[in-house]
C-alpha cells in the first residue's frame, strides 16, 4: 500500500497513528537541522516534519511514512491545521525542475498556463473548478435518473448537417471521398429517440463547431441535451427549474425560486435590446442567480449575409399553431432561450413532428425536395412512422460552470481547452498529417499561399 490517508484527511482522532502519504511538495523549510514541508494532493495539505537536512524540492511527487502527533502552533486556516506528521521515511517517487511560472501566482499569462496546463491544473483555482464541475455534473445524472429520463449516447462520427456553424469534417478511409461531421449537437438523433417511443432522453454530450473563438466559445465543448416526448413548453420549463433547483441545493447549499419569470422575445428587445436580460438587482452581484425564459421568438429571420430567410433557432423547430407560410416573417416559433445573469445558458423548442410541415419549412429555407432528401431523408421518413408530438432544450454546460465557479472564462472550468486560436498550444495541435496518413483517406492538400510569401 503506497498511502494509507490523503492530505486531506487526519484530524485529532488520528493522533499516533503510523500513516503513509503521497502528494507534492507544496512548499518547503529549513530550521537549522530540521525541514518544514507541506504536502499537497487534490484533496488538501498536511505539514510533515522531517528532523533533518532535506534536498527536496517544489514540486517533488514524493511518499512520506511518519507518526501522526498534535500539532504545537495550530493553523486553523488547514483543515488538517491541528496535527502533524514526524516523518520516519521519505521516498521521492519523482523530481521536478524549476517551475515555468508559480503555482501561486494569479498573473501568469494564459498562453504560458496552457502550456503547461498539467501543471496549472495543479492549482487550488483549477482543482475546486474541476471538483465543482464534477459534482454538479453527477448531479445533474441523479436528478434526471429519478425523473426517469434514459441515458443514451449518441453518434460521434455523424452526417454534415446545416445547424449554422461550419462543421468538423472527418475523411473516411474505407468510402473514398465521403467524410463524417462530428455533431454540432444530437439534435436529430434525440428527435429520433422519442420517434423511437423512449419518452425522455437525456445525455451529456460532447459537441463540435468550427467557429471563432470568444471568451464563452470553445470548438468543443460539452451541453445537457434533453428531449421529452408528449410535451409543452411548460412540461420542459417545470423539468429544468426543478433540475436547478435539485443541484443548486444538493452541490452549493443554495435555494433557488421557482418558477423562472418569462419574457417574449419581442418584449426583451424592446425592454433591453437584446434577448439576453439580465434581471438581477445589482449586476455586479455575482452571488444573485436570475433565471428567465425568453419566449415566442420569430420562426425565421433575414440573414443579410446570406440575402434570404433563415431558422432563428434550427429547421426543426416548430410553430405556433395555424402558422400562415404565405407570411414567413410573421411566424411565431415554439423557441425558447434559459438565461442566466444575462448569459445564455440554452435554447430549446418544440419540434416539428410531421413530415408536411416539415416540407414547408425547408421550402420556406429554400431547401429543394432533392436536397431534403439528400440530407435528412432519414429523418423525413421516420416522421411519417408514428412520430410522436416532442420537444426539448440543450443546456451549454461550460457556461453554468463558468457562472457557478465566478470564472473569468469557460477555459477555467474545462481540463484542456484550446485558446483563442482554437490551439491546444500544450499538445501542439492541430498539427501537420503525414503523406501516407492523407493518402490512406484520399486527401490531397490545397493550402492557402501564406502571408508576406513572395510569388515566384
Amino acid at each position: 500500500m503506497l498511502r494509507t490517508h490523503t492530505c486531506g484527511e487526519l484530524r485529532n482522532k488520528d493522533i499516533d497513528k503510523k500513516v503513509k502519504l503521497c502528494g507534492w511538495v507544496d512548499t518547503i523549510r529549513q530550521f537549522g537541522k530540521v525541514t518544514f514541508l507541506v504536502l499537497r494532493d487534490r484533496y488538501g495539505k498536511t505539514q510533515i516534519i522531517l528532523k533533518e537536512k532535506s534536498n527536496l524540492k517544489q514540486e517533488y511527487c514524493i511518499q512520506v511514512s511518519g507518526k501522526v502527533v498534535k500539532r504545537k502552533d495550530l493553523n486553523k486556516n488547514m483543515p488538517t491545521g491541528d496535527i502533524e506528521i514526524i516523518a520516519e521515511t521519505i521516498k521521492v517517487f519523482n523530481k521536478c525542475p524549476n517551475l515555468p511560472f508559480g503555482l501561486k501566482d494569479s498573473n501568469v499569462d494564459e498562453d504560458l498556463r496552457l502550456k503547461y496546463r498539467y501543471l496549472d491544473l495543479r492549482t487550488e483555482r483549477m482543482i475546486s473548478n474541476l471538483t465543482l464541475r464534477s459534482k454538479l455534473i453527477n448531479a445533474i445524472h441523479d436528478y434526471m435518473e429519478k425523473d426517469g429520463f434514459i441515458h443514451v449516447e449518441t453518434p460521434i462520427l455523424a452526417k454534415t448537417t446545416p445547424e449554422g456553424a461550419r462543421d468538423y469534417i472527418v475523411p473516411s478511409r474505407v468510402n473514398a471521398g465521403k467524410f463524417f461531421a462530428l455533431p454540432q449537437s444530437p439534435q436529430i438523433f434525440k428527435q429520433l429517440m422519442m420517434i423511437a417511443n423512449y419518452d425522455k432522453y437525456y445525455q451529456i454530450a460532447r459537441c463540435f463547431r468550427d467557429e471563432d473563438l470568444r471568451a464563452d466559445r470553445q470548438p468543443e465543448f460539452t451541453q445537457l441535451d434533453v428531449e421529452m416526448s408528449f410535451a409543452e413548453p411548460d412540461d420542459i420549463f417545470t423539468a429544468m427549474e426543478e433540475m436547478f433547483k435539485y443541484i443548486f441545493k444538493k452541490v452549493l447549499n443554495i435555494e433557488i425560486k421557482t418558477p423562472f419569470p418569462r419574457v417574449t422575445y419581442e418584449i426583451s428587445i424592446k425592454k433591453f435590446g437584446h434577448d439576453k436580460p439580465d434581471l438581477r438587482k445589482n449586476k455586479k452581484d455575482n452571488s444573485e442567480f436570475a433565471f428567465v425564459w425568453v419566449v415566442d421568438y420569430p420562426l425565421f429571420e433575414w440573414s443579410e449575409e446570406k440575402k434570404k430567410l433563415v431558422s432563428s433557432h434550427h429547421p426543426f423547430t416548430g410553430s405556433e399553431k395555424g402558422a400562415d407560410f404565405s407570411k414567413p416573417e410573421k411566424i411565431k416559433s415554439k423557441a425558447y432561450d434559459c438565461v442566466l445573469n444575462g448569459v445564455e445558458l440554452a435554447s430549446g423548442s418544440i419540434r416539428i413532428h410531421d413530415k408536411e410541415t416539415q416540407a414547408k419549412v425547408f421550402k420556406t429555407l429554400g431547401i429543394l425536395e432533392k436536397e431534403a432528401q439528400q440530407k435528412f431523408g432519414f429523418l423525413l421518413n421516420a416522421l411519417s412512422y408514428g412520430a410522436p408530438p416532442h420537444g426539448g432544450i440543450a443546456f451549454g454546460l461550460d457556461r453554468v460552470f463558468q457562472i457557478l465557479a465566478k470564472a473569468s472564462s469557460i477555459r477555467e472550468v474545462i481540463a484542456f481547452p484550446k485558446n483563442q486560436e482554437a490551439k491546444d498550444l500544450m499538445m501542439d495541435s492541430p498539427s501537420y498529417a503525414g503523406t501516407e496518413q492523407l493518402k490512406d483517406v484520399h486527401v490531397n492538400l490545397d493550402l492557402p499561399k501564406e502571408k508576406g510569401r513572395k510569388k515566384k
